[in-house]
């Protein structure tokens, strides 16, 4: 594997952004905006899907702490269920560039779809995450931030697998959904069961 690319425009503070839990059945949808130094490197560095949850868990430090800004902003399932997924994703990614430290001169998004941010211009890039460093770095964090939470998450709710499947739709998890009916954290404009 060659890399991942660091930047799309040389010479510009890019931030990327990504989103993590949009096809889980429960909880929030997590939202990274993360803008990368000019000389970062970490080969390592992935789509957060095709790394490990130890390989995960050793990057977002590592990520946070050489980052020249960062944040991670959940959106919860009541927003979600109002204003649909993809809506509260791009939410919730414009919120946590909100929360940055630095002002961007372009944003990286993964996949196709986002709405004008301010007045900096923005760029769609389908599997963006595996392609630049600052979606694959938001991705890692959005990932793991959720995942952390869905395990707190499966302690309060115990029954629905979440410490395992983080709210994805396993057939455990639509099993438990079944049998012991929704929680307040499941999305209810979903296919649940």
């Amino acid at each position: 594997m060659e890399g991942l690319k660091p930047f799309m425009l040389p010479d510009i503070l890019e931030a990327g952004c990504d989103e993590a839990g949009r096809g889980c059945l429960c909880g929030p949808v997590s939202c990274a905006a993360v803008i990368l130094p000019p000389d970062f490197e970490c080969p390592e560095l992935n789509d957060s899907k095709k790394l490990s949850e130890k390989k995960r868990a050793q990057l977002r430090p590592l990520i946070e702490q050489q980052a020249l800004a960062w944040a991670v902003v959940m959106v919860d399932t009541r927003e979600i269920d109002e204003i649909n997924i993809l809506n509260a994703s791009i939410t919730g990614m414009q919120r946590a560039l909100d929360k940055l430290s630095i002002r961007p001169q372009h944003i990286l998004v993964d996949g196709n779809r986002f709405k004008p941010y301010s007045d900096i211009p923005y760029t769609t890039v389908v599997k963006g995450d595996a392609t630049y460093m600052s979606i694959a770095a938001a991705s890692i964090l959005a990932k793991t931030h959720r995942d952390e939470l869905m395990d707190k998450l499966a302690h309060a709710y115990p029954g629905y697998g979440w410490e395992v499947n983080k709210g994805y739709p396993t057939k455990a998890h639509r099993t438990a959904i079944a049998q012991h009916g929704i929680t307040p954290l499941h999305r209810r404009t979903f296919r649940l069961t």
